[in-house]
């Protein structure tokens, strides 16, 4: 306990190497998950969340890498939290993106955190939002998380970020394709990176055409912009489109409405997880109800609403 206290005061001094410490406790599910979050939730909600997302290879550290070059030029402090995958063989993960990031490694107004995805299929590893909360709390303005490249259905990022960007790449395989999958429904920005390439025009194009479309009946319409990490092209005009979503948002009303049904929804999973861990306790409490179930003695419903009841009572003294 003197330890936890002791980490959570230098967390609270600006130590970087606390900020260190506590994410590695949060990331390994450690036993004192719950106490570090009663002590920083208090002071998250600071930090805009700006998640990257996109195919693999579609240029999604570098532009991360120059996005923070430009906020830092601004005098914004920046977090990341860039998710790789994690290898099914090994259980280890290649954490490359420090390597593409190595500009800011002495910055102390930038902090850079490596995530293995552990298995989740979401685009985000399970512990990214605790990570972020973490950043927030230590007092970063900007966190960016960075996904791993995601496929049609990998859509986590959206219940994370206060704004979405999307990254496309010309030749990236069927353009309409891509236009189709559910990804391209969360983005509040698009951008379509390696412009300097052949086919730059010609999907972006086929970006505005969906839009108009789609008949976009909501007052922010994503704009889709083309940027270039090799030349700095479309970098800042990014950035103006993430804090032009972020004004809108404001003015809306709808970002306090957007955390408040991310904190609602956050809260109510993990009531489930709380509870499904309670289940598998008690497994062997119930399992005559479950292998009446399965002579067909009782129904599921049945014998769900006794397992509820059971354990209402166990747990209820």
């Amino acid at each position: 306990m003197k330890d936890l206290e002791s980490l959570m005061e230098r967390f609270r001094g600006g130590d970087p190497r606390a900020l260190a410490r506590v994410i590695s406790y949060l990331e390994n599910e450690e036993p004192v998950v719950e106490q570090i979050m009663e002590q920083i939730y208090p002071f998250t909600g600071k930090a805009y969340i700006i998640g990257i997302t996109g195919s693999p290879g579609a240029g999604k550290s570098s532009l991360v890498d120059c996005l923070t070059s430009l906020l830092r030029q601004k005098g914004e402090t920046v977090g990341i939290v860039a998710v790789d995958p994690t290898s099914p063989f090994t259980g280890g993960a290649l954490l490359g993106d420090r390597i593409r990031m190595q500009n800011h490694a002495t910055d102390r107004g930038v902090f850079i955190r490596s995530m293995g995805t552990r298995g989740s299929l979401g685009g985000l590893a399970h512990t990214t939002a605790d990570v972020v909360k973490a950043m927030d709390a230590f007092g970063f303005s900007r966190v960016i998380v960075e996904t791993v490249g995601v496929g049609q259905a990998e859509l986590d990022i959206m219940h994370l970020a206060d704004t979405v960007v999307v990254v496309l790449t010309p030749g990236a395989g069927d353009a309409i394709q891509t236009i189709k999958a559910g990804i391209m429904e969360i983005a509040d920005v698009f951008v379509i990176n390696k412009s300097d390439l052949p086919g730059a025009d010609k999907i972006t194009a086929e970006v505005e055409m969906m839009l108009d479309m789609q008949g976009y009946q909501q007052k922010w319409r994503p704009p889709v912009i083309k940027t270039s990490t090799l030349s700095g092209q479309g970098i800042a005009e990014l950035l103006e489109a993430i804090e032009n979503h972020r004004n809108h948002l404001l003015q809306e009303k709808a970002l306090g409405e957007k955390r408040w049904s991310r904190a609602r929804n956050e809260t109510l999973e993990l009531a489930q997880h709380i509870w499904q861990r309670i289940i598998t306790r008690e497994l062997e409490h119930i399992r005559p109800i479950l292998d009446a179930v399965a002579r067909r003695e009782k129904d599921p419903y049945q014998g769900a609403r006794e397992i509820t009841s059971y354990l209402l009572k166990k747990y209820n003294k």
